[in-house]
């Protein structure tokens, strides 16, 4: 019976898309190490140094810092069935397919929600926020920080102020933009946030690292019901994260290696030099990409640097190009989703897969996929504009 099924060798792709994106060596051969028990000393002690760590990256004190078992959408239903009773109010900006996804999220927890919409590529603007916030007097309000469906980079700041004067929590997604850009959980006043590994962490997806500072975490302990979702329940999971190490449910071990090696890696290089590194390969990236004829997607001046989106050119087809860069150069990029859903490709330099290595190559499987198509390129353009980012960093 064995016999019938052929030894398990995946492609290795070059994921330049949305994510996943490739993991560090380092972290895959952290996975490769021996399983413990989940209430062995030793891996209690890798929660420990995992905690410490994402408050590193998180930029944050909160003692409420931890991983949940699950990827990013994992992290998005923590957060929500925790903070969020039913009857609750709650503002959730949309401007993309992940804040539509917080809208379910939110209703499925209970919570009333009103919408603050903004046009997809373009960031939610303070002052529609504080109407809706003055209107509404919510429990909380809820944006994504770096929208992957657009690569809008979201600031925040003035939103944090229009919430702590309204006494209201700020709960905010940081799938694509946590350990690739700017994350001051403490700074910019945030009360509750979540990502996922899969991103700029460069981990494999599986884990969903939260936050929540002491106002979420009394609204935490003060609920009037149960949490919805047991697995998710944190009034008992940080209990079994914290000192009294409670069981709860059997921990993914070799994800809890992984996570404590990309955050050291994280760690070693530095957060002031990994996000300079983010944004110098995105620069690059968007120079080639201007030189070889696309027009950028997002809104100039609010750009993410882990993920670059740009309308796709004129005479080229979107399935049969990503095709051809999967089947031909093992490049994955990604399509459009919702409103941008065979207009727009997204593409992703992110944590590990951020070099200039990486953004030479893509563009030049761009330039023979264009050629191939029968679409007139200048040679190398792409290439020279690029390099002349690198030549004048």
């Amino acid at each position: 019976m064995c016999n019938d099924y052929a030894e398990l060798k995946p492609s290795e792709r070059l994921l330049l898309g949305p994510g996943p994106s490739n993991a560090d060596p380092r972290v895959l051969r952290a996975m490769a190490a021996p399983l413990v028990g989940h209430l062995d000393p030793e891996f209690l002690q890798i929660m420990n140094d995992n905690m410490s760590l994402l408050r590193y990256v998180f930029q944050t004190k909160n003692e409420l810092t931890m991983a949940m078992s699950g990827t990013g959408s994992a992290g998005m239903e923590t957060v929500f069935v925790n903070l969020v009773e039913p009857g609750d109010k709650v503002v959730v900006c949309v401007n993309g397919v992940f804040g539509q996804r917080m809208v379910d999220v939110a209703q499925r927890a209970g919570a009333e929600v009103t919408v603050v919409n903004a046009p997809w590529g373009q960031i939610i603007e303070a002052a529609e926020v504080k109407k809706a916030v003055e209107s509404v007097k919510p429990k909380l309000v809820a944006i994504v920080h770096a929208e992957t469906s657009t690569g809008i980079l979201q600031p925040l700041e003035e939103i944090s102020a229009i919430c702590k004067e309204a006494d209201c929590l700020l709960v905010v997604d940081c799938v694509t933009s946590l350990g690739g850009v700017e994350v001051k959980i403490d700074e910019w006043g945030i009360d509750a946030a979540y990502s996922g590994t899969q991103k700029c962490l460069s981990c494999p997806p599986g884990l969903a690292p939260v936050t929540f500072n002491e106002k979420a975490r009394a609204v935490i302990n003060k609920r009037k019901n149960k949490v919805q979702s047991w697995y998710l329940d944190l009034t008992m999971i940080q209990n079994y994260w914290g000192q009294e190490r409670f069981y709860h449910h059997t921990a993914p071990i070799s994800m809890g290696y992984a996570l404590r090696e990309c955050l050291r890696v994280i760690y070693e290089e530095g957060l002031e030099a990994r996000f300079a590194r983010h944004k110098l390969n995105a620069e690059a990236l968007k120079a080639g990409l201007k030189a070889m004829g696309f027009k950028l997607y997002a809104q100039e001046g609010r750009q993410l640097p882990s993920l670059t989106t740009a309308w796709i050119p004129e005479g080229v087809e979107d399935a049969s190009t990503r095709k051809f860069l999967l089947n031909k150069y093992n490049i994955e990029i990604g399509g459009g989703l919702g409103e941008g859903k065979g207009k727009v490709w997204r593409f992703g330099l992110m944590g590990h897969n951020s070099t200039e290595k990486n953004v030479l190559t893509l563009l030049t499987a761009l330039e023979a996929a264009f050629v191939y198509q029968g679409k007139t390129v200048e040679p190398g353009a792409g290439i020279a504009a690029a390099l002349e980012v690198y030549k004048n960093k």
